[in-house]
């Protein structure tokens, strides 16, 4: 039955779609053990600072976080080298987007993005009215400010732009992305997702503090679901010159981070630095081995910035993941983002990344014998 009364928008967006759960697979395949390799968590996390900061903080959950998030702002400001009044808090990375398309679509808007990273910019855009420009990307899948600089029309308000890129895990040329942000006419807006990039080489991405203190139309979004271990805590943040951040504060929901999360993300950034650099860099070391042991077994891997790699093989994308997905491992199948023969899988823990490439391997002897398994 169809709704009547709906914004003819909401009609359009297609629902997001997340990763496979371990309880989904479990309840519909009958396996007791899961290796979840598909929706780019850090298998190291939550640290154990910030479990006993989020315990502590129970018990005060009758109460309402301080409105200004003093203090966390104060740690990203130390993290990030700019003021505390450039930072605003959010229900993960994901709020912070929303907030975005908010606060700058209006219907019939063109909104220029590449045509193969996060689908959730595509589907904000949508809900909003506005009308998305897709820019290929560029040679090693990577996207190509160039190409976005010259999609820019009279009629473009906003950019979204994930660097590193997800899916492909490449983050674009430095030098050209910097030169997009300052060539930016004053209605246009360039939303840097960087949900990775505590992953990346830092001299491969831009001086987001030097943009912003320039004045630059940009908004940095960060996020402490991915290298920080705090996924199910929905916890993100913006950075932005101040009187942006003061538009996205108005805009945003009152109180939009909780008490819990709060804690265990500023525990995090004090207490739990040693155990937030330990895991980074064994993410770091098994995703190098990882990406020589695909390259060995003859796959094409993209070089990544990120916790996950991209990488294509000669057969289909959907039927390999679904006989690693009978095999107890979620991954990620790129079709959607029509890469057919390619699938991104995220960094587990050092047992799960081995664990992976023995079975993937199991499976790539399979296909090469012809052999298909279906549930």
């Amino acid at each position: 039955m169809t709704i009547g009364g709906l914004r003819e928008a909401v009609t359009r967006v297609q629902p997001y779609v997340p990763g496979k759960t371990i309880e989904e697979v479990k309840r519909t395949l009958g396996l007791k053990e899961i290796i979840k390799l598909g929706s780019n968590e850090n298998p190291y996390g939550p640290f154990p600072e910030s479990v006993r900061a989020m315990t502590e903080e129970l018990k005060n959950l009758n109460r309402y976080p301080d409105v200004s998030f003093e203090r966390i702002k104060g740690l990203l400001g130390d993290l990030q080298g700019l003021p505390s009044q450039c930072f605003a808090l959010s229900h993960g990375a994901e709020g912070m987007l929303q907030t975005m398309g908010k606060c700058f679509i209006e219907p019939g808007d063109e909104v220029v993005l590449p045509a193969a990273t996060y689908s959730l910019y595509l589907e904000i855009t949508r809900l909003m009215g506005g009308v998305p420009v897709p820019v290929p990307l560029a040679e090693g899948f990577r996207a190509d400010p160039e190409a976005i600089l010259r999609a820019i029309g009279p009629k473009t308000k906003l950019i979204w732009l994930a660097n590193p890129n997800n899916p492909t895990g490449t983050a674009c040329d430095v030098r050209a992305l910097e030169r997009l942000i300052r060539s930016l006419p004053r209605e246009v807006w360039l939303i840097l997702d960087e949900a990775y990039a505590e992953f990346a080489d830092a001299a491969l991405l831009p001086d987001r503090r030097h943009l912003i203190e320039e004045g630059c139309n940009v908004i940095a979004i960060r996020t402490f679901s991915k290298a920080w271990g705090l996924a199910g805590a929905r916890l993100g943040y913006a950075m932005a010159r101040p009187e942006m951040v003061t538009v996205i504060d108005t805009v945003s929901e009152p109180f939009n981070a909780n008490r819990v999360a709060l804690a265990g993300a500023q525990a995090a950034l004090v207490e739990g630095r040693p155990s937030y650099e330990k895991a980074l860099a064994t993410i770091l070391a098994d995703r190098a081995w990882l990406a020589a042991e695909l390259a060995r077994r003859g796959c094409c891997v993209v070089p990544s910035q990120t916790n996950f790699l991209f990488f294509e093989t000669p057969y289909s994308a959907s039927e390999l993941s679904q006989a690693l997905l009978e095999r107890g491992v979620i991954v990620r199948s790129c079709e959607g983002w029509g890469f057919d023969r390619a699938i991104r899988v995220s960094i587990g823990t050092t047992e799960e990344t081995r664990r992976f490439a023995s079975l993937f391997g199991d499976v790539l002897d399979d296909f090469r014998k012809g052999v298909r398994h279906h549930g």
